[in-house]
C-alpha cells in the first residue's frame, strides 16, 4: 500500500490537480514567462492565486498589487466579463494580507486562544501588519460597495484580530456579534498544543478510540495532501500522549480526508478504514485502506487480501451488520459527477473477514456525488437501513428489507414515501434520537458552493437578520410510521452552517444529545466560526458556541467526541485546515470542564459492549435506559456507532444520566441477533463492560487523567510542503 500511495502521489501531483498548488505555481510561472500582454497578466493572476493557496500569502499579495497597478495597461482587452476586475484584485490583496496575518500570529506564534471566535485578548495578533493592511483594503472596497457583506464580515474579523472590535469598526459597517452568555455552559479548554497532538496540516479525518484495550482513548488524525502522513497518538494513561505513528506501522500510510473504525474480524481489537480520493474528481481514483489492528500495538494494511481494494473517489462510509449474521458489513459512498466516469457506491458483505461487493444485487448501486452516509434502524424492524447525503440534487433513504427466500439481502428506496425527497445540497449526516422517543431521527447539514454570494456574505447576512440563499440544515423528526418531518426551523437550526466535519455529543451529561459542527468551504474568505448547539431537552437547540469557547474560525473538518481524560464528560478533537496546501492549521483538542466546574454535576456511565452473536464491537446495538431523574421517570436511547459521517467518536457508550443516582433498567437489543438483554440497578459514574448473554456488569478499573503539558511535537510550519515540491 505504501508503494501504491507513492505511485498515486507521483501520477496525480500535476498542474491539472487543483490541489497541487506548488506544482500549479510553477506551471503558471512558466506560462507567464513565455507570454505577453493580457495573456501574461492572466497567467500571473493565476500564479498569484496559487501562491496564496500554496501558503505564500505575502508573495501573493505583492503579485496581486503589481497586477492591480497594471490594469490601465491591459484596459484595451477588457470585455463585459472584466467588469469589477479592479475590485476583485483589491479583494484578493486584502484576503492575502489577512491570511498573512493569520500565518504570522495564529500559526507561527500560536496560542490556545488563536482564532477562537469572538477573538479575546490572548488571541490578538501581536504582529499587526497583515490585518492592518487588510483593513485598509476592505475599507476601500466597502466605500465603493457598501452592500458587499462579505467584505463587511472580513473587516469585522480583521478588527477583532487586533483587539479593536467593536469600538474601532465604523458604525455603518459593524456586525453585532453575540458576546453575552445567553445559555451558560461549561467552558472548554483548547489543549492540543499542550499535549503535542496539534497536527499542523490541512483538512482530514480523526478517530478517538481505545485501540489497545487499556481503557484510555488514543487519537488518529489524517490529512488530505497526497503525501501527508497519518498520525497515531498513543494515550499513555498518565496524562500524556506519545506519537507512535512509526511504531504502530503507519509510516508511509498517507492521504486521507476521513477515517472510520470497526472490528471487522471480530478479534476484539478495533481496525481502521482510511478513505481517499474525495473532491479530486479526475484524479480521484485512489485506493482506500483497511488497517488491521494486530492486537500487539501494530497495524497491517490488509485491503487487497480481504477484497476491499477499489479505486473510486470517496470520503464517507458506514459499518453495520446489514444481513444480521454477526459480522460487520461496509457501505462506501463514492462520488459521481457529469464531469467524469461514474463511480458507483459499494456495499460489501463480510464473509467472516473477507468482503464481497453486492451493491448491484441488493438494489443500492447509486451513482451520485455522495458526501455523507449513515446507517441505523429507522423503523425498528431489526434491520439496519442507510441514509445517503449528496452534494448535488436529492438525498436517499434505503430501507433494509432483510433476507428473502433465497437469503438475498434487498434494499428499497423509500425516500419519497418517507417525505425526504426535497432536493438539497448537503454534506455530513447522521441518525440519532435527539428527542429520546425511541425512533431514530436524521440530521443533515446543507452545503451549497457559491461565489456570488459567498459563504461569508451569507453568514454576515444571517448575523444581521437579512435574507440569504445558503442551503440550510435539516433535522428530520421520525414520526414512527415510516415518515419524517423537517423540524429544523422549529428546533432553531435552520441556519447557514456550511458544515463539513461534525458529530453529536452530550456536553453536560443531561442525557440529551448536542452537536458540534465544523464549518467553512475551500475559499480563504470562509472565515466563519465552528458551532456548538446544546439540545434543550428535545424542545430546541441553543447556540452555545461563545459560552463554550469553541467557535474556531479556521476550517473545521473531522470531529470526534470522547472522554479523553476519563473524568466523565466528553471532550472534542477536531481536525482544522482547508483543502489547499497553504490553508493549514493546528488540530484542536477541546477539553470539557463540565465535571470540574459545574456545581451539582450530572451523573454518567461509560459502557463497553462486547458482542458474541452480535458483532464484537456491538455496532448497531441499541440501548434503552430507564432512569429516575429528580423524581421523574425518564427513558434514554442510544445506538452504538461512531457518530457523524465526517469524524469518528469512540465506540464505547458514554452516556449522561442527568441527576439519576442509578440506571433502574438497561435494555440492550443486540445488533444481528436482535435479542434483548435486561439488566437492572446499575451504578453510575463508572466504567463498565457488558458481554452479550452475561448477567454480569463488570466494573473496569480505569483512572481519571490529569493532563501534563508537553512541548508541541508539531511546531514546524506545514512541514509537508517540502515533500510536495519534490
Amino acid at each position: 500500500m505504501v508503494a501504491l500511495l507513492e505511485d498515486v502521489a507521483q501520477r496525480f501531483y500535476i498542474p491539472d490537480n487543483r490541489f497541487a498548488n506548488h506544482a500549479r505555481v510553477k506551471h503558471f510561472d512558466e506560462l507567464a514567462s513565455r507570454a505577453s500582454g493580457r495573456k501574461k497578466f492572466d497567467y500571473e493572476y493565476q500564479k498569484a492565486v496559487e501562491l496564496l493557496r500554496a501558503g505564500k500569502p505575502e508573495e501573493a499579495a505583492k503579485l496581486f498589487e503589481k497586477l492591480h497597478k497594471e490594469l490601465p495597461q491591459i484596459a484595451y482587452s477588457f470585455t463585459p466579463k472584466d467588469v469589477g476586475l479592479a475590485d476583485k484584485l483589491e479583494a484578493d490583496i486584502a484576503q492575502a494580507y489577512l491570511r498573512f496575518g493569520e500565518q504570522e500570529n495564529c500559526l507561527i506564534n500560536h496560542t490556545s486562544a488563536s482564532c477562537i471566535f469572538p477573538i479575546a485578548s490572548a488571541g490578538f495578533h501581536q504582529l499587526p501588519t497583515g490585518s492592518r493592511k487588510a483593513i485598509a483594503h476592505y475599507t476601500a472596497l466597502l466605500t465603493r460597495n457598501p452592500d458587499a457583506l462579505q467584505y463587511r464580515w472580513l473587516l469585522n474579523i480583521a478588527y477583532m484580530t487586533l483587539g479593536e472590535y467593536p469600538h474601532r469598526v465604523p458604525e455603518k459597517w459593524l456586525i453585532p456579534i453575540e458576546t453575552e452568555l445567553e445559555h451558560p455552559v461549561a467552558r472548554f479548554e483548547e489543549i492540543a498544543g499542550d499535549l503535542g497532538v496539534d497536527v499542523n496540516d490541512i483538512s482530514g479525518g480523526s478517530i478517538l478510540e481505545d485501540f489497545d484495550n487499556d481503557g484510555y482513548l488514543d487519537i488518529m488524525a489524517s490529512s488530505y495532501g497526497l503525501r501527508d502522513q497519518i498520525h497515531f497518538f498513543h494515550n499513555n494513561g498518565d496524562g500524556s500522549f506519545s506519537d507512535h505513528t512509526e511504531k504502530v506501522g503507519l509510516k508511509g500510510i498517507t492521504n486521507s480526508l476521513n477515517m472510520t473504525q470497526a472490528d471487522y474480524n471480530n478479534d476484539g481489537f478495533i481496525d481502521v478504514l482510511v478513505l481517499r480520493g474525495a473532491w479530486f474528481e479526475q484524479q480521484g481514483k485512489q485506493p482506500n485502506s483497511l488497517l488491521q489492528n494486530n492486537g500487539d500495538g501494530t497495524f497491517t494494511d490488509v485491503t487487497a487480501e480481504v477484497g476491499l481494494l477499489s479505486f473510486y473517489p470517496t470520503q464517507t462510509a458506514t459499518w453495520s451488520d446489514f444481513n444480521n449474521d454477526g459480522w460487520l458489513d461496509l457501505f462506501i459512498g463514492n462520488e459521481t459527477s457529469d464531469k467524469f466516469t461514474p463511480n458507483p457506491c459499494e456495499l460489501y458483505l463480510n464473509r467472516r473477514g473477507r468482503f464481497v461487493d453486492v451493491a448491484k444485487e441488493v438494489g443500492i448501486e447509486l451513482n451520485q456525488y455522495v458526501k455523507g452516509v449513515t446507517s441505523g434502524d429507522f423503523d425498528n424492524d431489526g434491520w439496519q437501513d442507510i441514509y445517503i447525503s449528496t452534494l448535488y440534487g436529492q438525498n436517499y433513504l434505503f430501507r433494509n428489507l432483510g433476507l428473502g427466500k433465497s437469503e438475498q439481502l434487498r434494499f428499497e428506496d423509500v425516500t419519497a414515501k418517507a417525505g425526504l425527497d426535497k432536493p438539497m445540497m448537503s454534506f455530513p449526516t447522521w441518525f440519532y434520537d435527539y428527542d429520546n422517543d425511541g425512533w431514530l431521527d436524521i440530521f443533515v447539514s446543507g452545503f451549497k458552493f457559491s461565489s456570488d454570494p459567498s459563504v461569508s456574505y451569507n453568514v454576515a447576512a444571517e448575523y444581521l437578520g437579512l435574507p440569504n440563499d445558503a442551503e440550510k440544515a435539516r433535522l428530520y423528526h421520525n414520526n414512527g410510521d415510516g415518515t419524517f418531518t423537517d423540524v429544523a426551523e422549529k428546533m432553531g437550526i435552520n441556519k447557514a452552517l456550511y458544515t463539513m466535519g461534525s458529530n453529536f455529543i452530550d456536553i453536560d451529561n443531561d442525557g440529551w444529545l448536542d452537536m458540534y459542527l465544523g464549518t467553512g468551504d475551500p475559499s480563504f474568505e470562509s472565515l466563519i466560526p465552528n458551532k456548538l448547539f446544546r439540545n434543550n431537552a428535545g424542545k430546541g437547540f441553543q447556540d452555545v458556541t461563545t459560552a463554550a469557547g469553541v467557535g474556531h474560525l479556521q476550517k473545521g473538518h473531522a470531529v470526534s467526541a470522547g472522554d479523553i481524560d476519563n473524568d466523565g464528560d466528553q471532550d472534542i478533537y477536531t481536525v482544522m485546515g482547508g483543502a489547499f496546501e497553504g490553508d493549514n492549521y493546528r488540530n484542536a483538542l477541546f477539553k470539557n470542564t463540565y465535571q470540574e466546574s459545574t456545581p451539582s454535576t450530572n451523573n454518567w456511565v461509560t459502557i463497553k459492549l462486547e458482542g458474541t452473536k452480535a458483532n464484537k464491537a456491538a455496532i448497531g446495538t441499541r440501548l434503552k435506559m430507564t432512569i429516575t431523574d429528580q423524581g421523574k421517570r425518564r427513558i434514554l436511547y442510544r445506538d452504538i456507532n461512531s457518530g457523524g459521517s465526517f469524524g469518528a467518536s469512540t465506540l464505547r457508550a458514554e452516556i449522561g444520566l442527568g441527576q439519576a443516582s442509578k440506571i433502574d433498567k438497561l435494555e440492550i437489543t443486540w445488533s444481528g441477533s436482535n435479542k434483548t438483554q435486561v439488566l437492572e440497578n446499575i451504578a453510575v459514574n463508572l466504567f463498565v463492560q457488558i458481554t452479550e448473554g452475561s448477567k454480569e456488569v463488570k466494573k473496569l478499573d480505569i483512572q481519571k487523567l490529569n493532563f501534563q503539558k508537553t512541548k508541541s511535537a508539531h511546531d514546524v510550519h506545514h512541514a509537508h510542503f517540502s515533500a510536495h515540491q519534490q
